[in-house]
């Protein structure tokens, strides 16, 4: 594909919202769905990867529907999901499959999880590996990529698991199992990455246990989640806005080193 561009005919001038954050986007649907009660969602990314999350989520047991702008959840509650009928397609999605695992890991059913091509060459062993510590079952593609059978294990244990890589997404899988298990479950990272779930957590309800763990039995509770601007989708427009002349608004034109296109970050 060639793209072609042109310059401005005119100086850049406008105020805008970028996209919610995906991953964000992704564990409020997820923890939404294990609250009790109703959660609320604010600036939902809507892009394919989070609709295969959503698609996912609806099949064990979520109802959820759009009102007054914002999308209404009606959570299953950490005990109410059900048994899907078919796989569930993540699509491209490795955060939704790999967040999902550690969920479905304790449940009494079995669950397939499955993906797209891309998806299906990504490596899954780095939450196999310690969910299986955990007493989780589950079979792999060889090679240790998706599609995922997992058979349900109600009686995980919690495990205190040194990663070795800083991942969100492992670290946020074995807290979604950590719900489910005896005792505490707790993730130390050579580095710390991305803070999403920890942050999250405490707002449907969770408590902490130390930096990065959760006891077993803790329950979620349906909350509001506000959705926070994706930065990275903004990016395009503030670089656009540093290297183009831009109104100052009295019909003057000039160079100024802030962007002249602003944009607004919600908050959750």
């Amino acid at each position: 594909m060639i793209l072609e561009t042109q310059p401005a005919g005119s100086p850049l001038r406008g105020e805008l919202t970028p996209p919610g954050d995906k991953s964000i986007s992704h564990r409020a649907l997820i923890f939404s769905c294990l609250a009790s009660g109703q959660s609320r969602i604010e600036g939902l990314l809507e892009s394919e990867d989070v609709r295969a999350t959503a698609n996912a989520c609806r099949q064990l047991g979520m109802k959820l529907r759009e009102e007054d702008g914002l999308l209404v959840l009606d959570g299953v509650g950490e005990a109410g999901l059900s048994a899907p009928q078919a796989p569930l397609d993540m699509g491209n999605s490795g955060t939704a499959m790999r967040l999902l695992a550690g969920v479905l890991a304790a449940q009494p059913f079995a669950t397939e999880l499955t993906g797209d091509e891309s998806l299906s060459r990504r490596p899954m062993m780095r939450i196999v590996q310690p969910l299986s510590m955990m007493g989780a079952r589950i079979e792999t593609a060889e090679g240790g990529t998706p599609p995922l059978r997992i058979t349900g294990n109600p009686e995980l244990k919690g495990i205190e698991y040194h990663s070795p890589i800083a991942s969100a997404q492992v670290k946020s899988c074995l807290l979604l199992a950590g719900l489910y298990a005896a005792g505490r479950t707790a993730v130390l990272e050579p580095l710390k990455s991305r803070d999403h779930t920890e942050k999250m957590l405490p707002a449907f309800g969770v408590q902490l246990h130390g930096e990065c763990g959760v006891l077993g039995g803790s329950k979620l509770t349906g909350t509001t989640v506000r959705v926070p601007a994706d930065i990275s989708s903004a990016a395009f427009f503030m670089v656009a806005g540093w290297s183009h002349p831009c109104d100052a608004g009295d019909g003057s034109r000039f160079v100024d080193p802030r962007p002249p296109v602003l944009w607004r970050r919600s908050r959750w």
